[in-house]
């Protein structure tokens, strides 16, 4: 595909040759002659100089400066190379397709409506009173638990479990082993000190556009139920406890867990192994960093570290006072020794 045919599905302005022939795509590491790459990152900018590809995509304003010998490097110039580059991922690369039908090994109920354009994979199981709707993918071994009601353009990967009357929106993606609406972790405590078991009776609803990726949970609810909102995507092991609300276009990177009743806002990056504690709220647009721990409301558009989570700027100085400590620690034990020789003479 040609340079100038790329930049016009990509919306980008091309800088060097229009004719220049692309072959594929590939991160500015690894890409060699005839591919496209892309620079987003600041961390990556010593690699201009030293990428084999011939054409990247990149923000206005940056040169692009090439050692003595190297061949020329094309740009395409976007406000935004990330999305770019996601867009032309989708131009070389076609995922595999699915036919339309039902493996003989599948079981689906008398009862269960399936739209048309629908695949249902080897060892699949539909139960009962389960709607599906049109052009959906069952991969193999996906499990539907009864009265489960799922849009179009569903795809559920291999060891997908939706349970029973669970609701899922249109163009919703299920990676490899996600379960939807498994039982909250509610329990009781009886007064010989041993659980009592609550039913979970509220569904884990799922709106368009979600996507959920290999092995995360969304639990179902004790009453009432757990919303993921549009466009929100969830981490691979990521735990979303029963009640809990995920707003719209929200990220909850990996191993991200939310304890029960747990609202967040729409906008919302929760990094890698964030943690919150049940029955509070974290505010529109605001950014949690990895391994913080939230105890108590977040309000919006903020950034919190640490834990117990504070205002960013604050956890910043917090570690850098801590990182002080031995030096302040051997101040204070010498202080401590002048004082006492000083009290003997």
């Amino acid at each position: 595909m040609k340079l100038e045919e790329i930049a016009a599905r990509l919306d980008c302005r091309v800088e060097g040759p229009p004719e220049l022939e692309i072959s594929g795509v590939a991160g500015i590491e690894y890409a060699g002659a005839g591919h496209l790459t892309f620079l987003a990152n600041r961390k990556y900018f010593h690699l201009l100089g030293t990428t084999r590809a011939s054409a990247i995509l990149i923000e206005d304003g940056i040169a692009i400066e090439r050692g003595a010998g190297s061949r020329p490097l094309a740009a395409l110039r976007t406000p935004n190379p990330y999305l770019a580059f996601a867009g032309a991922l989708e131009l070389f690369y076609q995922p595999p397709g699915y036919a339309p039908g039902v493996h003989p090994s599948a079981v689906v109920a008398k009862t269960a409506q399936i739209g048309g354009g629908a695949h249902i994979g080897p060892y699949c199981f539909v139960d009962d009173d389960v709607a599906i709707g049109e052009n959906a993918v069952l991969h193999s071994f996906v499990t539907i638990y009864r009265g489960a009601q799922i849009g179009d353009a569903f795809f559920a990967h291999a060891h997908v479990v939706v349970r029973e009357h669970c609701r899922i929106g249109s163009r919703v993606t299920l990676q490899n082993g996600a379960v939807i609406g498994g039982d909250g972790f509610g329990f009781a405590r009886r007064g010989d000190g041993s659980w009592q078991k609550m039913v979970q009776s509220g569904p884990a609803v799922l709106e368009d556009d979600v996507e959920v990726q290999a092995n995360a949970c969304v639990d179902r609810a004790t009453v009432g139920e757990t919303r993921i909102a549009r466009g929100a995507k969830l981490d691979d092991l990521v735990l979303v406890g029963h009640a809990s609300q995920v707003g719209e276009d929200t990220l909850l990177c990996g191993q991200v867990g939310l304890a029960g009743s747990t609202k967040v806002g729409r906008g919302c990056i929760l990094a890698g192994q964030v943690g919150s504690a049940g029955h509070l709220s974290i505010g529109d647009g605001t950014v949690i960093t990895a391994q913080s721990g939230v105890p108590n409301d977040v309000p919006p558009r903020a950034m919190y570290s640490g834990y117990p989570a504070v205002e960013n700027r604050q956890w910043l100085k917090t570690m850098a006072a801590l990182n002080r400590l031995p030096e302040l620690q051997r101040r204070v034990r010498e202080l401590e020794e002048e004082m006492e020789r000083l009290r003997k003479t």
